[in-house]
């Protein structure tokens, strides 16, 4: 068996194994809405199916004499939204559901569908010139990403309360430094400047997604089981007793 197909596998192990351990705290949620688990859990095991494909050898085409992993973009375009509400959620979490701009939630995961395809697009582009002006139409789509998770969901998060501000600001640069390794590594592989070999891109889009998805999954949930623990939401606040 191909060292990328283990490597692929192994890879969906991980997110079975991920979705396995957020289904469990999900039994126990100390205070911390379902809503927050269910996103949780389907963010790896969406994952798993699509680098499923990839190691029964499906999900990829020849552009240009290189691999071109399209299965990765119909994982990205589903995970990626999730995984930003996901953080936008933990932002909100002492906002009032009736309060939660629906707006700037719509923008954001739009946002990143474009940011995807416009990845995909770049990645099946046999022009040079075409993959170039598609790269720099996601990058643009990414930085109107970055400034909505730095501008206004970071002021609600550090508004709402000081410690869950701490929190997000945590997760916000763990999550950005793992997103900003995905256009890089791009660049610099096989679909890119080919510095280093489709090998060296397999396990990076391993270890990657998988610090992206349930590694910020675990960070997040941990940190609000143990802050909703001491300071509950709204919604989980007893009512006042006569």
């Amino acid at each position: 068996m191909e060292i990328q197909t283990l490597l692929h596998w192994l890879y969906v192990a991980l997110m079975v194994g991920g979705a396995l351990l957020f289904w469990t705290w999900s039994r126990n949620p100390k205070n911390v809405p379902q809503y927050e688990y269910s996103i949780a859990m389907l963010i790896p095991i969406w994952s798993a199916l699509a680098y499923t494909g990839m190691a029964l050898g499906q999900g990829k085409t020849e552009v240009a004499g290189q691999i071109t992993h399209y299965a990765r973009y119909l994982d990205w375009v589903v995970s990626t939204p999730l995984l930003l509400l996901a953080l936008a959620f933990t932002a909100m979490f002492y906002t009032p559901k009736g309060q939660r701009s629906i707006t700037l939630l719509f923008g954001l995961v739009a946002a990143d569908v474009v940011m995807i395809v416009c990845g995909l697009l770049a990645d099946l582009s046999e022009s040079s010139t075409a993959r170039l002006i598609w790269f720099l139409c996601g990058v643009g789509a990414f930085v109107a990403v970055l400034y909505v998770l730095w501008g206004p969901l970071r002021q609600i998060a550090t508004r709402s309360d000081a410690e869950l501000g701490g929190i997000y600001n945590k997760l916000l640069g763990f999550l950005t430094i793992l997103w900003i390794a995905y256009p890089t590594i791009w660049a610099l592989g096989p679909s890119g400047l080919f510095l280093f070999s489709q090998t060296t891109e397999t396990i990076l889009f391993v270890v990657v997604p998988f610090l992206s998805k349930v590694g910020f999954s675990i960070l997040d949930l941990s940190y609000l089981r143990d802050l909703a623990a001491r300071k509950p939401p709204l919604h989980h606040q007893p009512l006042p007793t006569a």
